[in-house]
């Protein structure tokens, strides 16, 4: 066998909800993340997903998601009871991808994925399962089951506490590398620590009484703020001015000064050349009288 034939699809021996598989799922492409990379997830974006793979988030407990869990046990064995399979609860990994699986045939070519909703038959997955179609964001989470398991196709059993409706879902090779594909680019944010960029989920747009009182006192104080900005800039406009007259005063003044000794010095040996012509010539006077 070829290193490149190697397999890397293995079960991986941890309880899922326990510390030590919050704690793998950190370093892992989990399946239930693959919509929020994908930018196909209701409830989580890009941004959001990147501030919990970092750590510096971490994801609420919602009475829905407590919910599904307490029940998953009970949706199980009604599966069971209807379809006639037997399904294991298990986590599976293929390379740095990661499914934890609410059941697998002990042949591993079914995988099944449980929802409970809280509405019951009167929520849209119901209805929409009913109705044979299946939302995208759960299509991709399974289909990153199916890629890591290998398994040929999957059921979704949405379970509303009593009874449930199943959604059989082959293998998309297509959506497969979407997947792929969409946790490649993801993956630098997370090894450079640097977030994607932020969707329009990632903002809020509030028009209550406090935030528009907020929003009014901002922006007045960002009129008074670039009011002092532009006095700030008068001021230094008239200090780079005040600075250059005193720097042309060092350099004229001085000059001005030698120009002035110069004029000074001229006219006083004008002066002396006078007085002296005139000393010579009464000099030659006195002789010439003598």
């Amino acid at each position: 066998m070829k290193p490149d034939d190697v397999p890397t699809r293995r079960i991986v021996q941890l309880a899922q909800g326990s510390t030590e598989w919050l704690a793998y799922r950190q370093s892992r492409r989990n399946a239930s993340e693959s919509a929020a990379v994908l930018g196909a997830s209701p409830w989580t974006t890009p941004y959001q997903l990147w501030l919990a793979k970092t750590g510096r988030s971490q994801t609420k407990v919602t009475h829905a998601m407590q919910r599904g869990t307490e029940l998953e046990p009970l949706a199980r064995q009604a599966y069971e009871a209807q379809t006639g399979l037997v399904m294991e609860p298990l986590v599976m990994e293929d390379g740095p991808y990661s499914a934890s699986l609410d059941g697998m045939t002990l042949a591993g070519d079914l995988v099944l994925e449980i929802k409970c909703p809280l509405r019951g038959t009167r929520s849209d997955l119901w209805l929409d399962v009913r109705a044979g179609s299946v939302p995208e964001h759960y299509l991709i989470q399974v289909q990153h089951q199916l890629m890591v398991t290998g398994a040929r196709k999957a059921h979704l059993w949405v379970f509303d506490g009593a009874r449930g409706v199943l959604a059989q879902i082959d293998r998309n090779e297509a959506l497969m590398q979407r997947i792929r594909q969409g946790w490649d680019a993801f993956q630098p944010h997370l090894d450079r620590d640097t977030p994607p960029p932020l969707t329009e989920q990632d903002t809020l747009l509030r028009t209550d009484p406090a935030w528009n009182d907020a929003a009014r006192t901002f922006t007045t104080l960002k009129a008074q703020a670039e009011a002092k900005r532009l006095e700030a800039d008068r001021y230094l406009e008239w200090k780079r001015l005040h600075d250059e007259i005193d720097a042309l005063r060092g350099e004229i003044v001085p000059r001005l000064e030698v120009a002035e000794l110069l004029r000074t010095t001229n006219a006083e040996r004008t002066e002396l050349v006078a007085l002296n012509h005139e000393r010579t010539a009464r000099q030659a006077e006195l002789r010439a009288q003598a």
